[in-house]
C-alpha cells in the first residue's frame, strides 16, 4: 500500500472531464482518475476551503459517521478491472470494530479530505496501471513536458459546476 495526497483536479484538454490527480507521499507516484464533475466540484470546493451554511453530501456523510460513533480510518484504492477503479472506506465503530464500505473512488476521496484520514491506492494497482497502456499514471516527465505544452487558450475550457 502507497500513502498518497490529494494534488488536485484538472481537466482533461481532449474530453473535458476532470481528472483527480493523487501523488505518493514517499513516492514519485502519480494517478490520474477520471472522475465525475459533482465529485470533483466537491473536492475543489473543500481544497478551496469554501464552507457553507448547511452541510452538503459529503459532510451530511461525515456527520452520519460520527453521530454514530464512528471514524473513517483510511480509504484505500484497491482494484483495477475493465478501466475501473474500487475502493473501500475502512470505518471504526464505537466497540473498535472495522467496517469496510465499497465506494466509488471520487466518494472515498471527497470522504478522506473531509475527515483527515490517509488515503492509500495498493501497490497491485500501481503496477497494474505502471504496465498496461499508461493510462491513470503519469511521471514526472511527462508531467513537465504537458505544463510546459499548454497555451493560454487551454485554460479558456472552464467545467461548468
Amino acid at each position: 500500500m502507497i500513502e498518497m495526497d490529494v494534488q488536485g483536479i484538472t481537466l482533461d484538454p481532449f474530453s473535458n472531464m476532470p481528472v483527480l490527480v493523487l501523488k505518493g507521499k514517499e513516492t514519485d507516484d502519480i494517478l490520474t482518475i477520471w472522475i465525475g464533475v459533482f465529485e470533483a466540484n466537491s473536492i475543489a470546493m473543500h481544497l478551496e476551503c469554501m464552507t457553507y451554511p448547511r452541510p452538503l453530501t459529503y459532510d451530511l456523510i461525515g456527520n452520519i459517521i460520527e453521530s454514530l460513533s464512528s471514524t473513517v480510518e483510511k480509504i484505500y484504492i484497491h482494484s483495477l478491472k475493465d478501466n475501473t477503479y474500487y475502493a473501500s472506506i475502512i470505518l471504526r465503530d464505537s466497540n473498535g470494530n472495522e467496517i469496510e464500505v465499497d465506494a466509488r473512488p471520487s466518494d472515498a476521496v471527497n470522504i478522506a479530505l473531509r475527515s483527515g484520514c490517509p488515503i492509500f491506492v495498493s501497490t497491485e494497482v500501481l503496477d497494474k496501471v505502471k504496465n498496461s497502456n499508461g493510462s491513470g499514471l503519469i511521471d514526472k516527465e511527462e508531467i513537465k513536458e504537458w505544463l510546459e505544452s499548454l497555451k493560454p487558450e487551454d485554460f479558456e475550457k472552464n467545467i461548468e459546476f
